[in-house]
């Protein structure tokens, strides 16, 4: 006898929360671009928009893949090395956008 697995609600919660998050980092991303455009940081903006958007694809990949991961029956569980990689890449982010804002 096969074991049938009822996962209720949490894979959807799950995709959907992995979606805001990569939804509030393109609002980041398209700000720090915006912000580098016109002119309203300092030298080093080129740069910190560049890494800010590596950052946010970086993010993208790890989160497409676990958004596609949880779309099976039976998904695995989310890596360590995933895990850190989402937080580098959300710190990173973070830590460029207020670079440029600064």
């Amino acid at each position: 006898m096969s074991a049938v697995r009822d996962p209720g609600l949490q894979p959807e919660r799950t995709r959907l929360a992995w979606l805001r998050t990569v939804l509030s980092m393109t609002v980041a991303a398209v700000l720090a671009v915006r912000t580098a455009l016109l002119g309203l940081a300092g030298a080093g903006a080129a740069l910190a928009t560049t890494c800010a958007i590596l950052s946010w694809l970086g993010f993208v990949v790890v989160a497409h893949r676990r958004i596609h991961a949880l779309s099976t029956p039976w998904p695995p569980r989310l890596t360590h090395w995933a895990a850190l990689l989402a937080a580098a890449w959300v710190t990173m982010v973070a830590t460029f956008g207020a670079a440029l804002v600064s």
